[in-house]
């Protein structure tokens, strides 16, 4: 019972704070030189540090994408859509490597998720399948991160 009530409370802040922290991930516009800044910076990070610059990676790319997508260049945002997925696959792998900002990994992963619904709602309906794969991908993510963060 008292396990339980711990859990729920942890839920509630990880909740509560997500919006708090959200206000700020969006500050700086994305372009595509920080995120190759970030990728080459991840494939040369201790294992311990990658969780979290993939989770930058892929909050930077969904910027990005958004970005593209409101201005017309749907291929280009679909592009990154499906980079998007590889590098959630690599978040995936690089969980279990004992993270050193695994809350905040999680934390911006939930933004991400957020930033990809919004996207869903807006996108047409061709490219909405695209779209559902990646939130599905980052959600996947972000759960694994909440259970290795509950773990510890």
């Amino acid at each position: 019972m008292r396990t339980l009530v711990l859990v729920a409370g942890l839920l509630a802040v990880s909740l509560t704070a997500a919006p708090a922290c959200a206000s700020s991930l969006d500050s700086k516009p994305p372009d595509q030189q920080t995120i190759d800044a970030l990728e080459a910076r991840a494939s040369q990070a201790q294992p311990r540090e990658q969780c979290f610059l993939y989770a930058e990676i892929v909050h930077q790319m969904t910027e990005l994408s958004m970005k593209q997508y409101a201005a017309g260049n749907v291929e280009g945002a679909n592009g990154l859509l499906k980079k998007i997925q590889l590098v959630a696959q690599k978040i995936h792998l690089s969980l279990a490597l004992n993270d050193k900002r695994l809350k905040n990994t999680e934390i911006l992963l939930s933004h991400t998720a957020f930033r990809l619904t919004e996207m869903l709602h807006s996108s047409d309906y061709q490219d909405r399948p695209l779209v559902e794969q990646t939130l599905a991908q980052v959600n996947h993510a972000q759960d694994e991160a909440m259970m290795e963060v509950f773990r510890k």
